[in-house]
């Protein structure tokens, strides 16, 4: 991969008429305004500014405890009438106490099987909701970031009718900016990183030329924002 990506470089080098350098020092900017955006904001402002956000991105949110988060999960799958669901593979669910609570829905309930992805994907095909846990969440944006490594199952958000994310206060942060740096150190201090990010914002949008919004064409028509109090 490096080799054939050095070989790509110098050829580019050569076909513009120079040198390639061996080392590109990083510019120094005076200037650097996406750190300015929320800045200074509270935990609780910031869940303002990305509730705010959701309304412009046609996403609901609900506030719970994490005592009662199997509670806000059946109302919402009361109000969509929402029977099947698939769930991603993250030790998450069995940290929060949901398992037990998804194992009473038997057959019309599973969790992700990397084992078995192919019979897998069509249940998430016709699967009535995904659910899953943000890994980080953008206020500016009313982003959710999925880290996908193979093992979570990244058709839980993609495949289902409506998709549920359940975000942690904890994980929301102003916008992009802080996520990206997240991802950069811990690549600079080795760690394992997912093969897969996902950044969703509330259920898939598409519009024509005409800006005429239809929801729901790629992916899920309906999205919702569970936000646990985890702190």
């Amino acid at each position: 991969m490096a080799t054939n990506q050095n070989e790509f470089l110098t050829k580019i080098a050569k076909k513009l008429g120079r040198e390639r350098p061996e080392h590109v020092d990083k510019p120094n900017w005076h200037v650097s305004p996406q750190w300015a955006v929320f800045k200074g904001l509270s935990q609780e402002e910031l869940v303002a500014k990305l509730e705010e956000q959701c309304k412009d991105i046609h996403t609901g949110v609900k506030h719970t405890t994490t005592a009662n988060l199997t509670k806000a999960i059946q109302s919402i799958l009361e109000d969509w009438n929402a029977y099947s669901i698939i769930y991603a593979n993250d030790d998450r669910f069995d940290q929060y106490g949901l398992i037990p609570f998804f194992k009473e829905k038997t057959n019309d309930c599973k969790r992700w099987d990397p084992n078995l992805k192919e019979e897998y994907i069509e249940f998430a095909k016709n699967a009535d909701v995904g659910i899953t846990f943000s890994d980080v969440t953008l206020a500016e944006s009313g982003t959710v970031v999925l880290y996908n490594d193979g093992e979570k199952g990244r058709p839980v958000s993609l495949l289902p009718e409506s998709y549920i994310a359940i975000v942690p206060k904890s994980t929301i942060v102003p916008r992009l900016t802080q996520a990206v740096k997240a991802i950069h150190e811990q690549n600079v201090k080795g760690e394992k990183l997912p093969s897969c990010f996902n950044f969703i914002s509330g259920p898939s949008n598409s519009a024509d030329i005409e800006m005429n919004l239809v929801v729901g064409v790629h992916g899920p028509v309906r999205t919702t924002y569970i936000i646990v109090n985890d702190q």
